[in-house]
């Protein structure tokens, strides 16, 4: 939201800020009347998180819809891929979460969502904005003021997808033990239901929906799901799964009670996808780990990098018709299902290569390719993050990097550096990747010297 000053709304994935501070409720209302012009006054749905502060906005964001006319599906709490489908399946003209996903409970936020169920692209949010800032929305007579309908039937639609992906009674079958952890969010209406009815024995905790999140961090990370890691070991369980706040991303705990980050569960599930479809194509951002890259050589698989956003990988995925997307965060996205990250679609996927493999989860994970990661923030000034950038590319021309999204460079050693701006900080991003934390180090090491020699080179020059 620091971007208003510069007459921007929306960030990486919506628009997002403290309530009442960046986020103000007229801010809100008046946001939605500008999405619900650009949506031409037509069928809307809409959706909200658990946060403390949703109820208040999702009811802002239908009285905004109906005042230029919209008709409006009120859908209540429920994740954002299941707004999503939802907004797809209902043949909705568009759709509106309000959710600030991951981010601490102070925050809120809106996203927009095409009636293909995928968020809005870029040049549509740039569009919205026009409005917004012109103040240029529908006001619809008094007797063309939008309806609103309760909507109560989507979750049973929104699961029933999901099933249809995976291998039901082989699951069932199996009769394994999950522990849950949705963090107070609400996963807990949807991922452990799904579970269920696949045929398992689900224990949960932090498994009350709460917007305050008291039971740990909204954001799904190693060191935030010690208590889920416990779960798994003293009941037994075949796997963990922690969500994040609007239940689009997830992480996995293996049967000893590691946790692993969202690069291992992307692998293993990209690995299984092409052991039975050699040569597929996986849509990821230029950040995810090496690993990805070196399945697909071996499996003769095909990657299409985006830039980092999961709004970039869903449009890329629809534009060439690709099935699998990832994110190393967390994210998997399943085109047959619905081409946006969900944590629950990403559940059952799980729990399918568990039924199937017939080994654990950590010797799955083991058997994959592993790199150390070290990653650095660098100052620089937002106005010469370009000229830096430029210079990179320039100086790194010889590796033949990827630059959709700064720059990636993938050593022929087994290396990879990745160098980009941040969209949202006065900062430049520097992750490297090797098969030693010693080796990753040192190339981190390097490479922050170059950045911060062209910082200062321009600095200069300026």
């Amino acid at each position: 939201m620091t971007a208003l000053d510069e007459r921007r709304l929306f960030g990486t994935n919506g628009v997002r800020g403290i309530v009442n501070k960046e986020l103000t409720l007229e801010l809100v209302l008046e946001l939605s009347q500008a999405i619900g012009t650009f949506f031409k006054a037509g069928k809307m749905v809409v959706g909200s998180d658990g946060r403390t502060s949703s109820p208040a906005l999702r009811n802002l964001v239908i009285g905004g819809l109906a005042s230029v006319g919209c008709k409006t599906y009120d859908i209540g709490q429920a994740p954002t891929p299941m707004i999503d489908f939802l907004t797809r399946g209902w043949r909705a003209d568009g759709g509106i979460a309000v959710t600030a996903s991951h981010n601490p409970p102070e925050y809120n936020g809106i996203k927009t969502i095409a009636p293909d169920g995928i968020e809005t692209d870029r040049n549509e949010e740039l569009e919205i904005e026009k409005i917004y800032f012109s103040r240029s929305w529908r006001r619809a007579e008094w007797d063309r003021v939008g309806d609103v309908v309760k909507a109560e039937t989507g979750l049973r639609e929104y699961l029933d997808s999901i099933k249809m992906q995976v291998d039901i009674s082989a699951i069932e079958s199996r009769r394994m033990k999950v522990a849950v952890d949705p963090g107070n969010g609400v996963s807990a209406l949807t991922t452990t239901i799904l579970l269920s009815e696949l045929g398992c024995s689900v224990v949960t905790i932090n498994g009350n929906v709460d917007g305050t999140f008291p039971g740990r961090p909204s954001e799904p990370r190693p060191e935030n799901v010690g208590s889920l890691s416990g779960l798994v070991r003293s009941s037994g369980a075949d796997f963990g799964v922690a969500l994040d706040g609007d239940g689009d991303r997830a992480i996995f705990v293996d049967e000893s009670g590691e946790a692993h980050w969202g690069d291992r569960s992307m692998a293993l599930i990209a690995d299984d996808y092409w052991s039975t479809k050699s040569r597929g194509t996986i849509v990821t951002p230029v950040s995810s780990s090496r690993a990805i890259k070196e399945i697909a050589d071996a499996r003769n698989g095909k990657i299409v990098w985006t830039r980092v956003g999961s709004v970039d990988v869903s449009h890329k995925m629809i534009e060439i018709g690709a099935e699998l997307g990832a994110e190393e965060n967390g994210g998997i996205f399943y085109a047959p299902h619905i081409a946006v990250r969900d944590g629950s679609m990403a559940s059952a996927l799980i729990a399918g290569i568990l039924v199937k493999s017939k080994q654990p989860l950590s010797k799955l994970l083991s058997a994959l390719p592993s790199y150390e990661l070290a990653k650095e923030k660098l100052p620089c000034p937002n106005h010469l993050k370009k000229q830096v950038l430029d210079a990179l590319r320039e100086r790194m021309s010889k590796y033949n990097p990827e630059t959709i999204d700064g720059v990636k460079i993938l050593f022929e050693d087994g290396t990879s550096i990745l160098l980009r701006p941040s969209g949202t900080e006065p900062i430049f991003r520097l992750m490297a990747e090797a098969k030693s934390a010693s080796a990753a180090r040192s190339l981190a090491d390097q490479y922050k010297g170059i950045i911060n020699e062209i910082i200062k080179e321009k600095s200069r020059d300026a």
